[in-house]
């Protein structure tokens, strides 16, 4: 198994991050237009301000004094408005507040001394230009703002939607190298070859050979996929596309197919380059898997155009599609043709050797103690990718620090794997007596199996501190063996069910009566018998048979399957798994009835410490230490909470 320093999408602190930006976008500092579409506005604010300022100025003045300017004839004309009342002297103009009551008597004066008035229902003009003119003006500026700002999240502005949203780094690289990128040597080694075909086309077009159109790195989730893909853009040197698959299907039909066809427009003008789409299962998926309604969904019409526009690409113009996926066993067929995706490269998850390259990397800049093995430590780590290794020294440096220490120790990443395998201590759940006294039985049984079969793993440490959502307790079990394991065994499968098991019978023998703290051990050793009956051809009743097809070989989706076996079958198979349960639950309550006493002793022992270490629990039941023939460890077993 595979993999690399981390996560899928490193950290964009390193070299070239000046170079990145998205086509189609600005920098949100004003676009030309922004400072005349201000000019204009002032100078229309303006215009409309003149009159008021060089025109005759208006003088308020009680309504009192206003009657006495008409009954004293400096009044030349009145208009009553909507809200006030305006005289026009010789000079200057008068205007004063409405009262309806005594306007009457008003009106019969200004017949009385001949001076014309007139009445207007609307405000002035000065107030009518502003009431039409700065909700236009004010919707233009938010429509203007949303042109740019890529509104409705189409962007690159409203009318731009159909540009592609990809972030471009530059010909100076990603600033991500093969040196940033730890294991995962096979993947490196093939991903070179386009190194080179990007820095030296003509060493290969001159001989009529055609560099592979597409690669398609494939592994489980935190591998390192988007790190490979910038780590070769890096050590090329040429512009790198990244954008990821949910990018291109918007809301409005037709809108993915046009961001792909500005893509590959943008990429030939930039060739020599890299164009890498993340996440490809998002718009890769199987065509016609959801049957005749899903046909002319959005997300097949910008599929149908990717498949179109990787066809009609010329190799010659030095432009390498790499894609990401954790699921390929969804695409579609013709993505993967060749011609397409020439090449696929897994990237799998961590080796030991490379799980020593990765935790190396991410502890450069970590205070080290001298004891802590970092050998070790991976070992302790199987199964577990790039992504994970990151948080685990990470952890490890924080625990660190919150005791005040000067160096990461040994113990500190033995506490990581713990928050990582088992989860974040629960120090908040105290468990009563009774239950404590039920979870020790429960992980001694675990441990006492584990100890002594042959094709187990020795016990590591033996926990009753609840820890994580449902676990109450835990057993940590430790590979000795170099190396990473690909292989199993039948006896070593059925050792590891009959250690699940081991909990369970302990409560049996040696409590009153049984809990639900089996219920993670039951689940997991019923799977695993099942496959050993269903898949694996290890059923001496069934013989060499396999029932159901192989899983996904990355992503394996629980639950029940249907399947293609007669009910006759079925039974016949729930039958055996039935079976191999009991035989293998008998063995484990008949070794725990003959080692009784010794654990009991160690029960006693873990109900004070509430931890105990592999080899104190190995003293008192009196098993001698032995080399282990197993490659990776078992999952750690657990007494789940109900």
């Amino acid at each position: 198994m595979a993999a690399l320093n981390g996560q899928d999408r490193p950290p964009r602190g390193r070299g070239g991050s000046g170079g990145i930006r998205r086509p189609g976008s600005d920098d949100g500092s004003g676009s030309d237009g922004q400072p005349r579409l201000w000019l204009g506005l002032l100078i229309l604010l303006a215009l409309l301000a003149l009159p008021r300022i060089f025109g005759p100025r208006d003088q308020r003045v009680p309504y009192g004094r206003f009657v006495e300017l008409v009954d004293g004839g400096q009044i030349k004309k009145v208009t009553f408005e909507v809200d006030r009342i305006m005289g026009e002297g010789q000079k200057e103009v008068f205007s004063t507040g409405r009262l309806e009551a005594l306007e009457k008597d008003l009106v019969g004066k200004l017949g009385e001394k001949k001076i014309p008035f007139d009445a207007i229902s609307t405000q002035s003009w000065l107030v009518t230009a502003i009431s039409w003119f700065l909700p236009i003006v004010l919707f233009y500026l938010f429509v203007s703002w949303l042109f740019r700002r890529g509104g409705m999240g189409l962007g690159g502005g409203v009318m731009n939607f159909g540009k592609n949203r990809a972030l471009v780094v530059g010909e100076e690289g990603t600033g991500v190298t093969f040196e940033d990128v730890a294991g995962q040597h096979e993947a490196k080694d093939e991903l070179k070859e386009i190194i080179d075909f990007l820095r030296t086309p003509d060493r290969y077009t001159r001989l009529g050979g055609r560099i592979p159109k597409g690669v398609l790195l494939v592994g489980p989730p935190g591998t390192g996929k988007t790190l490979l893909a910038r780590a070769v853009a890096g050590e090329a040197r040429v512009p790198f596309f990244s954008i990821s698959g949910s990018e291109f299907v918007e809301m409005f039909v037709g809108v993915g197919a046009a961001r792909v066809r500005d893509l590959f427009e943008q990429a030939k003008r930039k060739a020599p380059c890299i164009v890498f789409i993340d996440e490809l299962d998002a718009i890769g998926r199987a065509r016609g898997v959801a049957g005749p309604v899903a046909a002319h969904e959005e997300r097949e019409q910008t599929l149908n155009q990717l498949l179109t526009e990787m066809d009609g690409f010329d190799t010659a113009s030095a432009v390498i599609i790499m894609a990401a996926t954790n699921r390929p066993e969804i695409l579609d067929p013709a993505l993967l043709r060749a011609g397409r995706f020439d090449r696929r490269v897994v990237v799998d998850r961590p080796t030991l050797e490379d799980r020593v390259e990765i935790l190396q990397v991410h502890t450069r800049k970590v205070v080290l103690a001298k004891e802590v093995d970092l050998h070790q430590v991976a070992a302790l780590t199987a199964g577990l990718v790039g992504a994970d290794l990151a948080n685990l020294v990470n952890e490890a440096a924080l625990l660190a620090a919150r005791r005040s220490a000067d160096q990461v120790e040994a113990k500190d990443f033995l506490e990581a794997i713990e928050r990582v395998v088992a989860g974040l201590e629960r120090k908040s759940r105290r468990l009563s007596t009774r239950e404590k006294k039920q979870v020790a039985h429960h992980e001694c049984g675990h441990a006492l199996l584990a100890s002594l079969l042959p094709g187990s793993d020795p016990v590591k440490k033996i926990s009753i501190v609840p820890r994580g959502i449902g676990a109450l307790g835990y057993t940590m079990q430790q590979p000795t063996e170099e190396g990473d394991r690909y292989l199993l065994t039948r006896g070593e499968l059925r050792a590891r069910v009959t250690v699940l098991l081991a909990g369970r019978a302990a409560e049996e023998e040696l409590l009153p009566d049984i809990s639900t703290g089996a219920q993670d051990d039951l689940q997991r050793a019923t799977d695993l018998v099942r496959r050993m009956v269903v898949e694996l051809g290890m059923s001496q009743a069934l013989g060499l048979q396999s029932f159901e097809s192989g899983r996904g070989m990355f992503l394996d989706v629980g639950g029940p399957r249907p399947h293609d076996y007669s009910e006759e079958t079925a039974r016949q198979v729930d039958a055996e798994v039935r079976a191999l349960l009991d035989e293998l639950y008998i063995q484990a309550r008949a070794a725990v009835r003959e080692h009784r006493e010794p654990l009991l002793l160690a029960v006693d022992e873990l109900l004070v410490q509430e931890v105990m270490d592999g080899e104190r629990f190995r003293q008192i039941l009196g098993i001698p230490s032995r080399p282990s023939d197993a490659g990776d460890s078992a999952p750690t077993a657990k007494t789940a909470s109900a």
